[in-house]
């Protein structure tokens, strides 16, 4: 089994408790999540599966994706107009297959199999990613195509939740560092939120880094941990996660099972 899924975040809400206690919840649509790719340590030195999440149409999706998800590929439009030229002079002459020149045969070797790599169709998918297996689960017993929802979670499940965090553009250091600001008195006319000392002069006599100063703030990966799974509901792949995660409504997140380490 997977360790992880992915999903939508849809919105914060609350409900009631077996003691009448108001839960804040954050409602997270989860899965379904197909497989697309299982990788092993003889192939690939490491042992995970890759699943993707949300289907969309082909006409958005690259051809490097589409030969990866098993997909026949039509020919480009220069190999098309190519073989069409010549069809034209074959016609025309009565060229015979041997007299083909080597692109060309080739060509029509690529038409008739455009199948990247066997396996069913899948997708194609708006989100790809690798996610790793639960302890004692063997790549061998997850196939292709395979289905996953949020049947993986249990009520009162302890999970780990990462999602990019909301961004808030350039900041000054009261708000991303919750610095406390200059004197309000004393002639301080314009120090209210300056961010004061950098530093001392001749020792070191220059800026430290990591020194906090203003700078963007936000849109970063973020995990919340431990939060617990109030409601699991397979049916419309829906989490009730207690408490809040980062992102805002509609961002992608990634549910993973809790590791105690």
């Amino acid at each position: 089994m997977l360790d992880a899924l992915l999903g939508r975040k849809i919105g914060m809400t609350q409900v009631f408790g077996p003691n009448g206690t108001v839960i804040p919840v954050t409602v997270i649509e989860v899965g379904p999540c197909i497989v697309t790719q299982v990788k092993t340590v003889s192939k690939d030195g490491y042992e995970a599966v890759q699943i993707g999440f949300e289907e969309t149409t082909l006409k958005h999706t690259t051809r490097p994706e589409l030969g990866h998800l098993g997909h026949s590929l039509p020919l480009l439009k220069a190999q098309r107009k190519k073989l069409q030229t010549v069809d034209q002079q074959a016609k025309k002459e009565d060229e015979t297959e041997e007299k083909q020149s080597k692109q060309v045969r080739k060509l029509l070797q690529i038409r008739e199999n455009r199948q990247r790599r066997p396996g069913p169709e899948l997708g194609p998918f708006k989100v790809l990613r690798e996610v790793g297996l639960q302890e004692g689960t063997d790549t061998g017993s997850v196939e292709l195509g395979t289905s996953f929802d949020a049947s993986l979670f249990t009520d009162g499940e302890t999970v780990d939740i990462v999602g990019t965090s909301k961004g808030k553009g350039f900041q000054g250091g009261v708000k991303r560092h919750n610095f406390r600001g200059g004197p309000r008195t004393h002639g301080q006319s314009d120090r209210l939120r300056a961010p004061g000392s950098i530093g001392s002069g001749t020792t070191p006599g220059r800026v430290l880094k990591g020194t906090r100063m203003a700078g963007r703030m936000g849109n970063a990966r973020v995990t919340a941990k431990k939060l617990q799974i109030v409601q699991s509901d397979p049916e419309r792949n829906l989490l009730v996660v207690k408490g809040s995660v980062p992102g805002a409504n509609g961002s992608l997140l990634t549910i993973k099972k809790l590791v105690m380490r």
